[in-house]
């Protein structure tokens, strides 16, 4: 009984975050529905569209949800409970701040793309070297978000294509996955995105509830673990700091910073940025909380969760074993194809991002056909390479990368605020807090320097203090140089 309420209270401090803390943010940013949108002044029929609310909101959750609130919750589930309070506290004060101001600053400065919204907070240097790392990164995301639901599409229809691929049942579906990633990334913005796209998440979150019912009405103990002190991974892997990277979409990702522009492009009112941007965030924490509490209930501990993963920790074993069960073959099916739907959707948007961000670089003409096809090639060839790697090997990677990402997005996000008079300590308090994180995971973890956990820490707060220095610097330089430009005047 207690697993229960533990659960419906963490849906509802969601909700009450959306409410309270989301009105605040807001608050803060000081959004203006009689403001021109970037979308009323650059209408050009490919990116900058404008789309009603829902399309807006149902399109911007199903981009920014990926696999993260799916595989990355149940990977993080291997910890225990306590992954669904990163998840909450995560995702209110962290992840929906991030989503909220990348939108709201693209809406201020005629729809920039992210790498502009960098290098206008951080310097023309943080923008080159940030156009680099996203553009690589965006090619993960999408290398990614190809791997995992091929794996599950080819457990499902393992003798699809068998003539061309006899062996190869993943590497046919990871094919047509591209097919569509490339089609989607070089047409305009309307015709995929803006009219599927909404009706797919609104068929995933019937799917995801769905699951959730079942679990409750077939007997399972609801979270029968909700000791959230002490940690429950079998391989006794420390959940400071290898939590916060291995949920990552899931509380905050930097890959929604790329994602918030794109819609932001398609408003036409600021007063709808707080249910867009910071509504579809809370939305992902509600999928994670379910997919979390999936994760923990259907199986006894965390030591036969790890084991349903199989020898590589493939959660996609986990996702299929859980919705067939529950569902029985027909409606598990559809509750896997609902998984799967989620990085498809979100795999073409990060080539398209990836396509948009490498045009406006080398400023290359969209609105041509060919120059889209011509600049979207080299980003599926880097694609492509990338589902050579194993799936758990490039999640990692994916996960340190993405996390970095929203570093450095809220470090930009408080330049920002702080430069037009604002309260930044909404996005300075998480960068603080995410900077110490990926610094000391990527000095402990295998694929970084593996130092000891207390010299990784140690280092982690040491470059956090060494950027809110640097921040307040800058803070302090700015307002000096507004008082002597009003003295002056």
């Amino acid at each position: 009984m207690f697993g229960i309420l533990y659960f419906f209270v963490c849906c509802a401090l969601l909700a009450a975050g959306y409410a309270l803390y989301g009105a605040f943010v807001e608050h803060v940013f000081g959004a203006d529905g009689s403001r021109e949108t970037p979308v009323m002044t650059k209408r050009d029929g490919v990116d900058f569209e404008p789309m009603p609310l829902w399309k807006l909101y149902m399109s911007q959750m199903i981009n920014i949800a990926g696999l993260g609130p799916v595989l990355g919750t149940i990977l993080g589930a291997l910890y225990g409970p306590v992954a669904l309070l990163w998840v909450v506290f995560g995702s209110i004060f962290a992840g929906a701040v991030h989503d909220y101001a990348a939108g709201m600053i693209s809406l201020r400065e005629e729809g920039i793309s992210y790498p502009e919204i960098i290098g206008r907070n951080l310097g023309p240097g943080a923008r080159i070297f940030m156009e680099c790392f996203t553009i690589l990164f965006m090619v993960m995301v999408g290398a990614t978000f190809v791997l995992a639901p091929a794996a599950l599409l080819a457990s499902l229809f393992p003798h699809f294509l068998t003539d061309l691929f006899p062996s190869a049942p993943t590497l046919a579906w990871s094919v047509l996955i591209f097919a569509y990633y490339f089609t989607a990334t070089i047409i305009p913005f309307d015709h995929i995105v803006s009219r599927f796209y909404p009706i797919v998440g609104i068929l995933l979150i019937f799917m995801a509830f769905g699951l959730l019912l079942a679990l409750f009405t077939q007997g399972y103990e609801i979270l029968p673990n909700t000791d959230f002190f002490t940690n429950a991974h079998p391989g006794n892997l420390p959940v400071w700091p290898l939590l916060f990277i291995t949920i990552a979409c899931g509380a905050i990702s930097g890959f929604h910073a790329t994602q918030s522009p794109l819609r932001a492009r398609c408003m036409t009112n600021e007063k709808l940025s707080r249910r867009v941007f910071y509504g579809a965030m809370i939305t992902e924490g509600v999928l994670g909380l379910i997919w979390a509490t999936l994760a923990l209930s259907f199986y006894p501990d965390a030591a036969a969760l790890a084991a349903a993963m199989g020898p590589k920790g493939s959660p996609t074993l986990v996702v299929q074993e859980i919705s067939l069960t529950l569902l029985g073959p027909v409606g598990g099916v559809f509750a896997i194809l609902g998984v799967v739907l989620l990085p498809v959707s979100t795999g073409d948007t990060a080539f398209r991002a990836a396509r948009s961000m490498l045009a406006d670089r080398f400023h290359i003409d969209q609105k041509n056909t060919c120059k889209r096809v011509l600049t979207a090639l080299p980003l599926f060839a880097g694609g492509v390479a990338l589902t050579l790697l194993d799936f758990p090997v490039i999640w990692r990677y994916f996960g340190w990368a993405n996390q970095t990402m929203s570093c450095v997005s809220l470090w930009a996000f408080s330049v920002w605020l702080a430069r037009h008079g604002r309260l930044h300590w909404i996005t300075t308090l998480p960068a603080l807090f995410m900077t110490t994180v990926c610094t000391a995971y990527i000095c402990y973890a295998p694929i970084g320097l593996r130092l000891s956990m207390e010299n990784s820490t140690l280092a982690g707060m040491v470059v956090s203090l060494a950027c809110l220095a640097l921040f307040l610097h800058f803070c302090r330089s700015e307002r000096h140089a507004g008082i002597s430009a009003r003295a002056a005047g």
